[in-house]
């Protein structure tokens, strides 16, 4: 391999370690609990922190396609990574005004979900550089590396905010020591620093992106306005043509409920695990630790196991262990472990609850890197990027649904446990519809015609 394409490939590596910290320093690991701490009740906190991601959902899913179809059409990509980047960083910022002694919950939710637009539409245009980065047989290593990559970037993120900065009920970090850069404890400005320091690291590592990445430029069919006014009108062309390629139809209709349901567990696990097991920020972000290296591992597990029997299988495995994870998941409390009651000063929920977080972050990893390359499988070359905007719709279409009737359900049964149970839903309709799911995706010649 060249040299060029060689660092086309690490660039388009390090935006998977740029942006992963979002989700695992604030989506689950340290800042989700804290809002936990903040709001007081675990219960209350899971409702509100399910209605703020589901309205950043919601937005995400009704501009995703369409900003996928400008991108295919002016041929640019770039310009919208940058744009895209800046909401990045500046939601991320926003967080540092969690303040607790002057908290704004619908002002945090605000930055939050600002950040989290920003993280899912960068993705977009960068999953749509995937098929120009190798041949396709070389997919599922490239992705599931790339995964693997960033998985190791957000590890080494979180391990520097528990020892370095974060601070436990004793005012001091992980190892002991008071929060770096004079930090106040008393404010929980270590804890809120996990902001401006997500933020950081975006803006830090992407520039090896910017430098490496040099595809070749899609020749544009029409200009950035053209492109805008004509976006809507072939979207809903793109839709009408669905049922005519009847196996993508049916993997974004899967992938719309399991990743939609994978994201939950994601969403929800810090807090879950601050609420029903009464763990500390310190506490996550170790069950983080070693949800995040199992995940790291077996992403690249799952991109050979992707080179050699293809996505689907890699899928459908991972997509059965996460059910069954979801199922127990709810059996775990302070009270009792899948039904056998223990002590109130047990370990054994702690030690299930591990267990759990690392096959959540195994098939998690493995699930996510398998996705994108049969995404690549699927779609129409020509199309790719609004292929992928199709793909952020499918996995923010119902975005909503996870967290609104994880919130909803919360609220009406008073219980965190029972909040869990419309993912077990969520993954059973996905496994179902990965049926009618062709392993190589549509003829080439039904895309011509298209």
């Amino acid at each position: 391999m060249a040299g060029s394409a060689r660092r086309r490939i690490w660039g388009w590596w390090f935006y998977d370690w740029a942006s992963q910290p979002y989700s695992t320093l604030l989506l689950t690991f340290i800042f989700a609990p804290y809002i936990k701490d903040l709001v007081g009740d675990g219960t209350a906190a899971q409702a509100a922190w399910g209605y703020g991601v589901g309205t950043a959902g919601i937005v995400i899913a009704l501009l995703a396609p369409i900003l996928g179809a400008v991108a295919d059409k002016s041929g640019h990509r770039m310009p919208w990574i940058i744009l895209f980047s800046t909401f990045y960083v500046a939601g991320a910022s926003g967080l540092w005004l969690a303040n607790p002694e002057s908290f704004n919950l619908w002002l945090v939710l605000f930055f939050f979900g600002l950040g989290m637009v920003g993280l899912e539409f960068t993705t977009i245009f960068t999953n749509a550089m995937l098929p120009d980065l190798g041949p396709r047989d070389e997919m599922g290593r490239i992705s599931g590396t790339g995964w693997a990559f960033g998985y190791i970037g957000g590890l080494i993120a979180l391990v520097s905010m528990l020892t370095l900065f974060a601070e436990g009920a004793t005012g001091t970090t992980l190892i002991g020591i008071d929060p770096l850069l004079g930090l106040d404890p008393a404010l929980r400005e270590g804890t809120r620093f996990v902001g401006p320091f997500t933020a950081l690291w975006y803006a830090l590592f992407m520039v090896p992106f910017f430098l490496w990445v040099r595809l070749p430029r899609h020749p544009a069919r029409a200009t950035v306005r053209q492109s805008l006014a004509e976006a809507l009108p072939d979207f809903r062309a793109t839709l009408a043509r669905l049922p005519r390629t009847p196996s993508l139809a049916a993997y974004l209709a899967s992938s719309m409920f399991y990743r939609d349901a994978l994201n939950g567990i994601y969403v929800f696990g810090g807090i879950y695990a601050a609420g029903v097991l009464g763990w500390s920020v310190i506490q996550v972000g170790v069950f983080g630790i070693l949800a995040v290296i199992a995940g790291a591992f077996f992403s690249w597990v799952g991109g050979q196991a992707d080179h050699r029997f293809g996505p689907k299988p890699v899928i459908v495995f991972n997509v059965i262990v996460l059910t069954l994870v979801g199922i127990a998941v709810i059996f775990v409390s302070r009270e009792a472990v899948f039904g056998i009651p223990v002590a109130p000063d047990s370990n054994l929920p702690d030690i299930a609850f591990y267990i759990l977080g690392a096959a959540i972050g195994s098939a998690g990893g493995a699930l996510q890197t398998a996705s994108r390359t049969m995404m690549v499988r699927q779609a129409n070359p020509a199309r790719m990027t609004e292929s992928f905007g199709l793909f952020a719709l499918s996995g923010k279409a119902t975005a909503f649904l996870a967290p609104i009737s994880i919130g909803i359900v919360t609220d009406v049964t008073g219980s965190q446990q029972m909040g869990i149970t419309p993912l077990v839903v969520l993954f059973a309709l996905g496994l179902f519809l990965l049926l009618f799911v062709r392993a190589d995706g549509e003829r080439a010649d039904r895309w011509t015609a298209s």
